[in-house]
């Protein structure tokens, strides 16, 4: 059964080539601390799904992009203190204007990555297949 239900986005960032990953720090929710996932996260009630992305961009990274087109939708499910979560997330490909990244408190690292070689990272559980389906989108 499902206890909550929540939508979200997610920003597959690009610069020259490179896709930006961003790690979860320790002191961030704990069930992800120390996996690289992609900026974005849940829209606030009545928010703008795009304004929602571009909010958590920036917040979680401190970049400006240019938002282009979805091209991902999957769902997660979470279990968050005794709570059955799903969440659907739309994956969003954007263009990042510079690589100059100014990370949250919620994350500790981050890197731009070819995005073929996504398997070098303890990736969170969601991106593998986002990576599968972006590498045969640009290939």
């Amino acid at each position: 059964m499902i206890d909550k239900q929540f939508c979200a986005t997610k920003a597959f960032i690009d610069y020259n080539g490179k896709i930006l990953i961003i790690r979860e720090s320790k002191e961030y929710r704990g069930e992800d601390a120390g996996s690289w996932d992609i900026p974005g996260g849940r829209i606030k009630p009545g928010e703008d799904p795009i304004d929602s992305l571009k909010r958590e961009i920036k917040e979680e990274t401190g970049l400006n992009v240019e938002i282009k087109e979805p091209f991902y939708i999957a769902d997660w499910r979470p279990e968050v203190n005794g709570e059955q979560w799903q969440i659907v997330g739309t994956t969003i490909e954007c263009k990042a204007n510079s690589n100059e990244v100014s990370l949250s408190e919620d994350h500790d690292k981050y890197e731009w990555i070819d995005p073929e070689n996504y398997g070098d990272f303890k990736l969170n559980d969601t991106l593998p297949n986002t990576f599968k389906v972006y590498n045969k989108k640009i290939l």
